[in-house]
């Protein structure tokens, strides 16, 4: 079995790289019609990128829709209930989810490169306690959190990214069953649907583990539990701080909107419009992360493989097609903005509040169609230090002022703090479009075999068997 096994990994990736050859063949060849290259080269890149992102889509589709469910659950059994989700989720969960998220990108950069070479005390009582309720239930899905990133990571890196999906399908299943269980039938509240959430993530957590140990797909690249894996650790903790950093600074921004709004008048209506958003929202932004994770793939595995034009070529056609599939979402957004909230509560004031921000959420899809595959070329670049600086400066210390200013100063509420979180992403976004736009991938390539040497060199030499 283990030398079918070899075999197979073996023709996998003979396969990848002579497509992976092929595609720069293309773009290299001054001697066909620009034309031609242009038609042919995009060709097989868009074969490539949606193996890639096609799967990738649908794990983070899928993994948003179990936590995105519960709130559609909870919010149905009345307002209070959905604006207690809504801050339990964002004032915990994504805390961990950009944190932990951000330490994998580091194994992505490593691993793809290698492989192609919270203030609750100010908000209303009522609300904060249902809060603290919901919370008490999460605590073990940061845990999976931790174990979770990783795992999807290293498969991601290796291209291997069906298996999660379907792990995650399966997983949103028995979710659903659970939590209508521990919501409707057995009455218990918030707390049972928090907890349901919790086992759901450590399902997929498990399973996942249990295909790398059991797969033939990753016999070449798991060798089970070693010492050697500490070997190094700090070079590799220093870039994974930094994705941490960049990924925080990203996944926290928005989530900061729906923390302030809970220090505005009738804050229970503004959280609850701002909850139908932000969900909104970030499921249309998994689909971005989707193609940030392709982006991620394909750059680093090109710089791995020493081909700077075709990785150039990838940045172009996973950008160009993640604008477009956003800019749909948001005319969707448009058409159905005055019904769209009715997913979530039954309340016709929400419903009317949304809809008034429904511009605001459309500007939004749009312009997380580009920045999140910027972050995901920096990722596959390693370029996440200079992303941490640059989302400070355009997030913290534009963005969020801004926004509070808006929204308290000049009384335009969410609508002014969300205007102001635009403004700093669209200004970050202009500067990750001109730090690509500049990049030398020559150079790029010649630091991606530097890294890896580094990494080797660091590495202890194998047990004798």
């Amino acid at each position: 079995m283990d030398s079918d096994t070899s075999r197979l990994s073996s023709e996998v990736s003979h396969h990848d790289e002579t497509v992976s050859n092929e595609l720069e063949e293309i773009l290299t060849n001054n001697q066909s019609p620009y034309s031609k290259r242009l038609r042919l080269a995009s060709w097989v890149e868009l074969k490539l990128l949606f193996r890639l992102a096609a799967p990738a889509v649908i794990v983070y589709l899928l993994n948003n829709v179990i936590s995105m469910s519960t709130q559609i659950f909870c919010g149905h059994l009345g307002n209070l209930e959905l604006a207690a989700v809504s801050l339990g989720n964002n004032g915990i969960q994504v805390f961990a989810y950009g944190l932990l998220l951000g330490m994998g990108s580091a194994v992505e950069t490593l691993c793809g490169q290698a492989y192609g070479a919270n203030r609750y005390e100010s908000e209303p009582a009522n609300i904060a306690s249902a809060a603290a309720v919901f919370v008490y239930g999460l605590i073990p899905q940061i845990f999976a959190y931790a174990a979770n990133f990783p795992i999807q990571k290293f498969l991601q890196s290796q291209s291997i990214i069906a298996p999660s999906a379907y792990i995650s399908a399966g997983a949103l299943v028995v979710h659903l069953f659970l939590t209508w269980l521990a919501v409707f039938r057995w009455n218990w509240g918030l707390l049972g649907a928090s907890l349901v959430l919790s086992l759901s993530w450590w399902i997929i957590v498990v399973a996942q583990f249990v295909y790398i140990v059991m797969g033939k797909k990753c016999r070449n690249t798991w060798k089970g539990f070693s010492l050697q894996a500490f070997h190094g650790l700090w070079s590799f903790f220093k870039l994974s701080a930094a994705s941490a950093v960049m990924l925080c600074l990203e996944t926290w921004y928005f989530q900061i909107l729906v923390l302030i709004a809970g220090l505005l008048k009738n804050s229970e209506v503004e959280l609850d419009s701002l909850s139908v958003c932000t969900t909104i929202s970030g499921w249309v932004f998994m689909i971005s992360v989707g193609f940030n994770t392709a982006a991620s793939v394909r750059v680093s595995n090109e710089l791995g493989a020493g081909h700077p034009k075709s990785a150039s070529f990838s940045v172009v056609v996973v950008t160009s097609c993640s604008f477009i599939i956003s800019v749909i979402a948001a005319i969707v957004v448009m058409i159905f903005r005055d019904s769209i909230s009715y997913i979530f509560t039954e309340g016709e004031v929400v419903a009317k509040a949304a809809s008034d921000l429904s511009p605001f959420l459309a500007a939004t899809l749009i312009l997380n169609g580009i920045q999140p595959v910027l972050s995901g070329v920096a990722v596959g670049c390693g370029w996440q230090s200079v992303v941490a600086y640059v989302n400070v400066g355009c997030y913290y210390l534009v963005g969020v002022p801004v926004g509070v200013l808006l929204g308290f100063k000049f009384n335009l509420g969410a609508k002014g703090i969300w205007s102001g979180m635009l403004g700093g992403t669209l200004l970050q976004t202009m500067i990750l479009s001109w730090v690509t736009l500049r990049t030398d991938w020559n150079k790029e390539v010649e630091k991606a075999k530097n890294r890896m040497k580094t990494w080797d060199e660091k590495r202890q030499p194998p047990l004798p068997e």
